[in-house]
């Protein structure tokens, strides 16, 4: 495992959908994350709505609007694609959530630092 890797949790532990917050450290500060299960691929973003610094999960640790299409930020209405994190419906439409890449090592998933936009 290199320095920067943070793990996460066991890639098979994520079922189709569902979600798992986590922290690690990003620059200068830590951060509360989640991964998500979407389409069979995993993607993981800083738990923060781009519009205004909320947490997105409406329910600890429940990210997806009721159909499973979308993350939804429950204060402002927002939606995020979950493959790309961009914001699709609602303030602060054609941002992106802050990405945190994966890597995924003999079934053992692991977070890198996030991508600050």
């Amino acid at each position: 495992m290199a320095p920067q890797e943070t793990p996460v949790c066991r890639a098979d532990e994520i079922a189709e959908g569902a979600s798992r917050k986590f922290h690690l450290r990003g620059g200068d500060r830590d951060v509360e994350c989640f991964v998500v299960r979407f389409r069979g691929a995993l993607h993981a973003y800083v738990n923060e709505c781009r519009h205004i610094a909320m947490t997105l999960d409406w329910v600890e640790n429940q990210f997806f609007t009721e159909d499973g299409d979308y993350l939804m930020c429950p204060t402002h209405g927002a939606w995020y694609r979950p493959d790309d994190g961009e914001c699709v419906a609602g303030p602060p439409c054609g941002k992106a959530l802050h990405r945190v890449p994966l890597v995924e090592r003999d079934g053992d998933l692991f977070a890198l630092p996030p991508e600050w936009r």
